[in-house]
């Protein structure tokens, strides 16, 4: 077969897929308004990013090194990941069923028995708190990573918490004009980071087992158990140290919310789902137990003054010139992860306000013509995420309480359309990709953890319990919940009647090609 021939049958099976993502988006009310640009690996590639094992590992490392030790870290690693696996493959069945950018509010309103439009309203409201605290975390992890790195460069430097703010808006502000510009550039710089965070993991851990003079035990490793909590219950503690890793694996809805964007929809979004996951998990878990291992002195780095055990690790253990390019890999896979945040966030908001569902939404859900983005959704996220930071001007647990709400909001709006599609039985009709006879029991599963989890995350974190270490995660997810309900029960509940359909198939089709 010559070389054209080959290049002529792809093109025409890359065809064929963008006429099958579009007729299946108008046979679920939608018509095709952003650009279908993004291969399965781009797709992929954002939920990689988003979990991010770099800059997960070294941003919660420190509340599971303080709160249960390495054993919690080790072990916990193991049972959560395998638990948020099942979570991925539950919701990648539901999303190959339905492949919209509404993702989960959507998914909630088609798969409810009743109350459709309250199911969709509030999994939305979850899912968008949840979304803008990701952002919001990362970026800002990102910036205190930054402030580590100078301080290294240049010891006089004395970080304070308007310093560090500045920096995340300065941060904030890059990935917005980034997310502003076509979804060319953000395909092509998603595909960047997952090669930064692949190589940038094999440096990092080759570093910390060949450069260190010591290394720890296999027993410290696996069976030191730590409680700096304060609280006196080690099993408390343990609780709490799993929270570090909850939150590594948050944000791999952002296959589904691109599915707009990508071609082959139905198959590449539940596999960028899975995979991310599965992934994230093994590399993790390398990177986990070499930062472990490379520990030098535990009370020393685990009231480090850099503010993350983790950094102080390597520069106890690698120190030097050496330490600054680790922790530049570091900060690169932050910014990579902070960046496909806030494209998965405002493609969130696009989605839901198109529906109706946020204030201002004609506003929102427009899409730039020339870039064929949603421009000002993007903004919207970026102000939404300074916003949530700014409590850390008074707060001494702001980044852990912005991570709560992350992972509250994110695992409770995966949680709601798993339970409904739990409670659809044999009524669920699955696409492309599904789990089969596993499908229900994945599902329970899903949902048992993720009550549970959620549960763990609205705990005090620290005692004795005082206004700087108060975990504001209840509060400022309460206020989310409270303005979503009371806006329901005042107007939204006779105005919202759940995901608009713009038309019959046939209908879209041709308004696309007047259009064309």
């Amino acid at each position: 077969m010559s070389f054209t021939t080959r290049a002529s049958q792809d093109q025409r099976s890359a065809g064929a897929a963008l006429l099958d993502d579009d007729q299946r988006l108008h046979e679920l009310g939608y018509p095709r308004k952003l650009s279908r640009r993004l291969t399965w690996f781009d797709n992929f590639a954002v939920s990689f990013t988003i979990i991010n094992i770099i800059a997960g590992v070294f941003t919660g490392f420190g509340v599971g090194f303080g709160a249960g030790g390495p054993r919690t870290l080790v072990w916990g690693w193991i049972v959560v990941s395998t638990l948020i696996l099942f979570v991925g493959m539950a919701m990648a069945e539901v999303c190959s069923a339905y492949p919209t950018s509404g993702a989960l509010y959507y998914w909630a309103a088609k798969l409810a028995k009743r109350h459709n439009a309250a199911w969709s309203w509030f999994t939305g409201w979850l899912n968008f708190a949840g979304q803008i605290a990701g952002t919001a975390a990362t970026d800002f992890a990102a910036a205190s990573f930054i402030n580590v790195l100078i301080g290294v460069e240049s010891p006089s430097y004395s970080p304070t918490k308007y310093t560090t703010l500045g920096i995340f808006a300065v941060i904030l502000l890059v990935h917005a004009l980034a997310n502003t510009y076509t979804v060319k550039l953000v395909g092509l710089l998603n595909r960047i980071s997952v090669w930064w965070l692949l190589v940038g993991a094999l440096i990092i851990t080759a570093v910390l087992v060949f450069k260190p003079s010591h290394h720890q035990s296999a027993s410290f490793v696996f069976t030191q158990f730590e409680n700096q909590t304060g609280f006196s219950s080690g099993l408390y503690a343990t609780m709490i140290g799993l929270l570090s890793i909850s939150w590594v694996f948050t944000g791999f809805d952002a296959s589904a919310h691109l599915t707009e964007e990508t071609s082959s929809a139905a198959l590449s979004a539940p596999r960028g789902i899975v995979r991310s996951i599965a992934y994230s998990g093994i590399g993790g878990f390398v990177l986990l137990l070499a930062l472990l291992f490379s520990v030098q002195n535990y009370g020393n780095e685990a009231g480090s003054g850099t503010g993350f055990a983790s950094a102080q690790i390597v520069l106890d253990a690698v120190g030097g010139g050496l330490a600054k390019l680790l922790l530049l890999i570091v900060i690169g896979a932050l910014l990579f992860c902070g960046m496909a945040n806030l494209t998965s966030n405002s493609r969130q908001i696009f989605a839901f306000s198109r529906d109706g569902a946020i204030p201002g939404s004609r506003l929102w859900h427009s899409v730039n013509p020339r870039t064929g983005t949603p421009v000002k959704s993007v903004w919207f996220a970026a102000v939404g995420a300074f916003i949530l930071v700014l409590p850390s001007l008074w707060s001494t647990v702001a980044f852990t309480a912005v991570v709560s709400v992350n992972v509250i909001g994110l695992f409770g709006s995966y949680a709601i359309p798993i339970f409904l599609r739990l409670r659809r039985g044999e009524e669920f009709e699955a696409g492309p990709w599904n789990l089969g006879k596993w499908g229900k029991p994945v599902a329970l599963i899903a949902v048992i953890w993720v009550v549970i989890s959620s549960l763990v995350f609205l705990l005090p974190q620290a005692n004795p319990i005082t206004a700087h270490n108060f975990n504001y995660a209840p509060l400022a997810l309460g206020v989310v919940l409270l303005i979503s309900a009371v806006w329901w029960f005042v107007t939204a509940r006779r105005t919202f009647n759940g995901p608009i359909s713009y038309g019959t198939p046939e209908e879209l089709a041709a308004l696309e090609n007047e259009l064309i």
